[in-house]
């Protein structure tokens, strides 16, 4: 099966690049594909004609995902997922995720073309509303049946209720349950995804194999003071919400520098009310965000969160309520399939380090359900989920061909 000079048609993979980069194209040069849109949908067609003409038998899961699937000779053989997402943030970059699944569309017309027999099925899937516009990792987490039944009533301010985007999208919500799959009916699992760091980029390295995936645990904190006179009140009879909020946000990097040097905070939201300017506030609600690479030391980092949240409440006369709102656990990658991928990386003699993924992927959902890996290509500067996301061609180039050897150090070992 082993082919070491095979590689894959660059000018072909530039074309498809191209093209896709228009679909929902920004005037600052980014994309705009939030999950379900009209721009998502017509990506999604886009994709599925591409999976025509290369052959491979299109398919659709009850949860949206889009499948293009090369057959095995063998019926009954399992399938080895490739995975990725068309969906976009708004104003997102042309690279997030778009080359993951362009370059596994690549590496299956260059494998037909060389006409390698492969003991498996090898299966393209754009998971469904990977961003999150709604709900994080949806399709895969469909697929690997960890989905609970809350994301019903995921209601998005700007795009309305998910269930009316499920609806007309054509995915019926009583069936997205049936999405679920069978790990035994599958090989493996690998995503090409750039790296939205900068740590590639800054080391001079073609490839990042990734080892795991942090955890990242989201909560709600809200405070609770009291509102009144912002001019009469005295010091000592203030209950201030806002005041409180601000202590803990400052305190809560303290303490994560101080405690967790490997783990990331950030407080991306507050609201206050009642809002106006000569009363104090009464509610202070805040989103805080931790993620840590082990799952312990994670667990911690939420404990002291709150239990923080409970001592400022306490030193300011207030009243103080923590609630979780997405939990997703750290993942590791699978062993076996860190070694085909940094084995694939010297066939090619391209550079490659070993480095935990600081965003979350499709590849966290797929981690405990099947061998998974992960490679990365450099993010220039480190910069994604912006129009100025850039990654070099040559690292596109060097990832879909890294990814190409990989399948076929699997499809070898398979057959052994």
């Amino acid at each position: 099966t082993l082919k070491p000079d095979l590689r894959i048609n660059t000018q072909r993979l530039e074309i498809d690049f191209n093209e896709l980069a228009e679909i929902g194209a920004t005037k600052e040069g980014g994309i705009s594909r939030l999950a379900l849109s009209n721009e998502d949908l017509q990506a999604r067609a886009w994709l599925a004609n591409r999976f025509s003409q290369a052959g491979l038998l299109v398919r659709d899961d009850d949860a949206g995902n889009l499948s293009g699937v090369l057959l095995s000779k063998n019926q009954n053989a399992k399938h080895l997922l490739i995975g990725s997402h068309l969906d976009s943030v708004p104003n997102g970059g042309r690279y997030d995720s778009s080359v993951g699944l362009l370059a596994a569309l690549e590496a299956v017309r260059s494998i037909q073309e060389a006409k390698i027999k492969l003991p498996f099925h090898v299966e393209i899937i754009d998971f469904t509303d990977e961003e999150g516009c709604w709900q994080s990792l949806f399709g895969s987490r469909a697929l690997t049946g960890t989905l609970t039944e809350n994301y019903l009533y995921d209601h998005n301010v700007d795009y309305g209720p998910f269930r009316a985007a499920l609806y007309r999208a054509g995915i019926r919500p009583a069936d997205v349950y049936k999405a679920k799959r069978d790990p035994s009916s599958l090989v493996g699992y690998l995503e090409l995804h750039i790296e939205q760091g900068y740590r590639l980029h800054e080391a001079g390295i073609d490839i990042g194999v990734v080892t795991g995936i942090v955890g990242r645990t989201t909560y709600d904190i809200r405070f609770y003071g009291e509102a009144t006179h912002s001019g009469t009140t005295r010091a000592s009879a203030r209950r201030d919400a806002l005041r409180g909020a601000a202590v803990y946000i400052c305190r809560a990097y303290e303490l994560v520098q101080n405690n967790f040097p490997d783990g990331i905070l950030n407080c991306g939201n507050i609201q206050v009310f009642p809002g106006a300017f000569n009363l104090i506030p009464s509610e202070a609600r805040l989103t805080v965000e931790c993620r840590h690479q082990n799952r312990e030391a994670l667990a911690e980092m939420e404990s002291q969160l709150t239990r923080l949240a409970q001592e400022v409440a306490a030193e300011y006369r207030l009243t103080t309520n923590s609630q979780r709102v997405v939990h997703m656990p750290a993942a590791a990658m699978s062993g076996e399939t860190i070694s085909y991928i940094e084995q694939a990386c010297d066939i090619l003699n391209v550079s490659h380090m070993r480095l935990v993924s600081l965003a979350g992927h499709d590849a966290q959902s797929m981690s405990n359900f099947t061998p998974s890996g992960m490679i990365f290509i450099p993010s220039v500067n480190g910069i994604s989920h912006s129009p100025r996301e850039f990654t070099e061609w040559r690292h596109v180039v060097s990832g879909a061909n890294v990814l190409l050897h990989t399948i076929l150090l699997m499809a070898q070992a398979y057959q052994t």
